[in-house]
Formats: structure tokens, sequence, C-alpha cells
């Protein structure tokens, strides 16, 4: 998916629509998925249906129930539903239809000219209305592709295998229209192995998503290139300080606090029963497996960002190798798992939740079972009321697969 750049924005909404069929005129958006009938669109259906029934109670009612003025709501349902062109129509023939009928009645108890300008300047309004409607849903999907495009960027699609390892993820922004924050995940294999990187920048908004790029950035490189996990975690202190640095240069001093929680993972091929593990102050991971649950050590490092502030900061980051049995996945989330609340304000208890589910059902230790579980059972604990963006990451070796 190409990215959109702001000189770009006539070409990125031309993209936008050959990608999206049904956004390819300004009244078809993608919108009403429920008034459409084995793909084809039914919203002129109640519009159409109201003006019937209006007509047709005015013309079998006595002379003291006339409704013919309630046509002017006709248009006003067609510009909710309907597209700009569909809007008019019902406009006209709301027009149209208040002539025929209110004629069909003596003098003395016609409606008259005042209903026929009521009916007149509502279906002019109903149209202009449907307009603004209709460019706000064009402006809300164009939005949608370019959050869509930096999500793409920022969490590269990848393999359901990659580099040796069998992985599955799910992320839940907190903000359902954005779509994108400061979580962040990425496998990157190499001739020394194959590095996995999981975080959390802290704050929210694009300061947190141009953070978490340039991490990425930096691990994608340091990851392939550099023997040494140590070195690798090392460029990515670096390149917090230098994003830092950069950031309050260009006059965005409110970021220089900014920092990070991660963890990188190293998974070599010289020692296939194990997992090397570099804990910056984030959460410690969990390894399921067919035979339980177990939590990891937590790590020793402050967050990236915050490394000068520990004594012995000068010191390369600690490796610290586990214990990985064939069919044990790690699974790796962010604090939006961890301090998921239900409505009495508990916590989701992750370990003790996986850990019945595995006890239940050994096979649920696969990537794909157990993040989907996890996922289904965050969203229950919390109503569905996220107060942080989630991720949720699994990964373990592949059976059938080297690195």
């Amino acid at each position: 998916m190409e990215p959109v750049s702001a000189r770009d924005g006539r070409g990125g909404v031309r993209r936008l629509r050959e990608r999206c069929p049904r956004a390819a005129r300004p009244d078809v958006l993608d919108r009403q998925q429920l008034l459409r009938v084995r793909g084809h669109s039914v919203a002129w259906v109640p519009p159409l249906l109201l003006l019937v029934t209006i007509a047709v109670i005015d013309v079998y009612t006595g002379e003291d129930f006339r409704i013919v003025s309630w046509i002017v709501l006709v248009p006003g349902i067609a510009a909710t539903i309907c597209g700009v062109w569909g809007t008019a129509v019902f406009a006209v023939l709301s027009v149209v239809t208040y002539a025929v009928v209110d004629g069909l009645w003596p003098d003395a108890y016609q409606a008259g000219l005042p209903d026929f300008i009521l009916v007149a300047v509502g279906g002019v309004l109903a149209t202009l209305a449907c307009a603004v409607r209709v460019r706000g849903q064009e402006h809300m999907l164009r939005m949608r592709y370019i959050t869509e495009t930096i999500r793409r960027t920022v969490l590269r699609p990848l393999p359901p295998v990659w580099g040796g390892l069998e992985h599955a993820a799910v992320y839940l922004p907190a903000d359902v229209e954005a779509r994108v924050g400061g979580d962040f995940y990425d496998i990157q294999p190499g001739p020394n192995g194959t590095r996995v990187l999981v975080g959390d920048v802290q704050g929210k908004g694009l300061g947190a998503v141009e953070t978490a790029a340039a991490l990425l950035g930096t691990f994608r490189e340091a990851g392939y290139h550099e023997a040494d996990l140590r070195t690798v975690a090392e460029r990515l202190e670096t390149r917090m300080f230098r994003h830092r640095g950069h950031t309050v240069a260009v006059g965005r001093a409110g970021e220089s606090d900014r920092f990070a929680t991660a963890l990188l993972l190293g998974f070599h091929e010289d020692a296939p029963g194990t997992v090397d593990i570099v804990n910056f102050g984030h959460e410690p991971p969990l390894v399921a497996g067919p035979h339980g649950v177990r939590t990891l050590p937590p790590g020793d490092r402050l967050p990236l960002g915050l490394g000068e502030l520990a004594a012995g900061s000068a010191c390369p980051p600690s490796v610290r190798r586990f214990p990985l049995a064939p069919g044990e996945t790690v699974l790796l989330t962010t604090d939006g798992v961890t301090e998921a609340r239900d409505d009495g304000g508990a916590f989701y208890p992750l370990a003790d939740a996986v850990a019945g589910v595995l006890a239940a059902d050994p096979r649920m230790a696969g990537p794909r079972r157990l993040v989907a579980y996890v996922r289904d059972a965050v969203l229950r604990h919390s109503g569905g009321r996220l107060e942080d963006d989630t991720t949720i990451f699994a990964v373990r070796r592949a059976e059938s697969a080297g690195l």
C-alpha cells in the first residue's frame, strides 16, 4: 500500500477510490451497509414507502385529516440514507406529489401555496444537507485510508511463518476511529537469527506513532546486521535519545521526556531450545505450552529513553536466556491487556486466565488460538472499553521450519 503525502492528496483519493469501487462516485460511499440486499442498494425504499403512504392516507381520509404537508419529511429521510442525486430526485417527487394530491381536493380544502413552498424549500435544504453529509463521509473515508496506510507502514504485515517463527498478533487501538497508536511490534530475520520486538510508546497521538516508527526502523536494520543482541538493544536506546533530541530541536519540547517500554527477543539457530530476552521496563512475557504457563522474570533495564537515569547506565544491556520447550509459545502484551478493568475495577488476570484455558485445552497454546482467546477475553472483561492501546503478540518456533 502506497503512503500518501500532503502533496499527493488528489492522487491519494484517486487510489482510495480505485481500491474502493463503491466510493467511485461522490454520492456512493461506504455507508448504510444494512440497506443493501444481494449487493444492491435499497436505501431508496424507505423514503419511497413514506411518500406513497402519505399520499394514499391523504387521498382516502376526510378533509379534517390532511397530511399531505408531511411529504416534507420524505427528502429529509432520503438525505440521511441516500446519495445526493437520490435525495434530489425525492425532493422533486415530493413537490410533484404534493401538487397532484393537493389538487384532487376542492379549493376550500386545499393546503395551498404556503405548504407547497414548505415542501419545496424542505427538498432543497435536504439536498444540501445530503451533500454536506456525503462530503463528510468522503473525508472520513480518506482519513481512514491515511490511518490505515500509517498503520501498515508502522506495523507492516507479516506472513504467518516468518524467519522460522510462527506468530499471531492483534492490535486494538483505544481510539477506534484513529486505528493507530503507540504500540509496535515486528519480526526481523537475519544471518544471526531472528529477532522480535514488541513495545509501547508512552503517550498518544502522532508523536507516539512517530516514535514507534523510528524505533522500528532502527530495529529492522540493527536486527538484521548486528550479531549481538546487546548491540541491537544499544542501538534502540541510542535511537530513542536521538529521536527525542530531534523533536526538541524542531520545537516540540513537550516530547522531550517521551519513553517506550519494549521487549527484544532473539531466536538463534545454534540454541533451538532457548530464547534470549532484553526487557526495557516492559511487562514480563508469559510462556504458554501444553504443560502450563510460566511468567518470565522482569527485566533489569529502564524503558527506552530513561536509561540515563539508572546507575551504571553505561553498562551494556544484559541479555537473559530462558529455556523454551518445543510447542511453547511466548506471549507478549502491552499494558492495555494487564490494565483492562471490569465494572468493579478489577484488572484482567492474564496469567490465570491463560493457565485456565490451557488446562482445559492444551491446543490453545498455538499463537493464533492464544491471541484470539486473549483478545476476546480482554474485551469481555472490560466490556469493550479499552483505556489504552492493546497489543497481543504470540510467537513460537515453527515446527517444520528452521531459522
